[in-house]
């Protein structure tokens, strides 16, 4: 499989290095990258090849549109010229298949990706969504691509894919911000702030990876922790009275419209 992305910047470079990392060919890759300076440093560490030429990229098997959603319409533009019977795949978050096809003159053979930033360490998730046109080979080569960098699924419903956004495209996020709070809780206990760190860190990762490792659902896991009249206890009822489950909720929602807003704005660029 020959794969041309288009963008080298750190979703790309994430996947490129997934690959390397599961033995693919890197002369079998090329990177459309108008940077000269990041072109240099792709050859460099990745050894593939590495242009500013739509042309270079038009004998390949696969193209990943990796741009940020604001330049896509322009790149489709400029795409159309070298198009034949490519697989598309776009991770540009929020831009919907039928704009990406119509700027690409209603070109069909494309996939829909949301990944996420644990890619980068190949701990991602990455949800897609092909169109019809796409053969169970081409998925198959989407499917491939992705799991360099994780674990994929696959959407039957591209409205689903605003819901994708909001939990694990923008999870991370909350995750973060969820580490943070409680490293600073650490803190105001008397903690320093090295042993602060590394028991947020810890405890997250821990819990994930029991999470995953166990047969027990996680409302199970949970129960396990908070024995009755203990601190875990104490600690859960303070997360009830403040509503922090609610407030979650209406994070996602809020991400999710927000995501459902960015497809209608970008896709009504003509």
């Amino acid at each position: 499989m020959k794969i041309s992305f288009i963008g080298g910047g750190n979703m790309a470079r994430a996947i490129i290095s997934g690959l390397k990392n599961h033995g693919f060919v890197m002369t079998s890759i090329k990177v459309l990258e108008l940077d000269a300076q990041k072109r240099a440093q792709l050859e460099e560490e990745f050894h593939v090849q590495a242009t500013a030429s739509y042309a270079d990229i038009q004998n390949t098997d696969v193209i990943v549109l990796a741009v940020k959603p604001q330049q896509l319409r322009a790149v489709c533009s400029d795409l159309t010229q070298v198009l034949n019977s490519q697989l598309i795949i776009s991770i540009a978050a929020g831009v919907r298949s039928s704009d990406i096809s119509r700027w690409l003159n209603h070109y069909t053979s494309l996939v829909r990706v949301m990944p996420n930033t644990p890619a980068q360490i190949q701990a991602g998730v990455s949800a897609l969504f092909a169109n019809p046109a796409v053969s169970e080979l081409q998925r198959e080569q989407a499917t491939s691509i992705l799991k360099a960098v994780g674990i994929t699924l696959w959407l039957d419903d591209e409205t689903k894919m605003d819901a994708v956004t909001a939990i694990s495209g923008s999870g991370p996020a909350y995750v973060f911000y969820l580490i943070e709070a409680l490293q600073e809780a650490a803190l105001s206990l008397g903690l320093k702030s090295d042993q602060a760190r590394i028991l947020a860190l810890q405890t997250f990762a821990g819990a994930s990876l029991l999470a995953l490792q166990s047969t027990d659902d996680i409302q199970s896991l949970r129960a396990q922790v908070t024995s009755r009249g203990g601190t875990t206890e104490q600690g859960i009822l303070a997360l009830e009275v403040g509503e922090i489950k609610a407030i979650i909720l209406n994070a996602t929602k809020a991400a999710a419209n927000k995501s459902s807003l960015l497809g209608d704005e970008l896709g009504s660029q003509q």
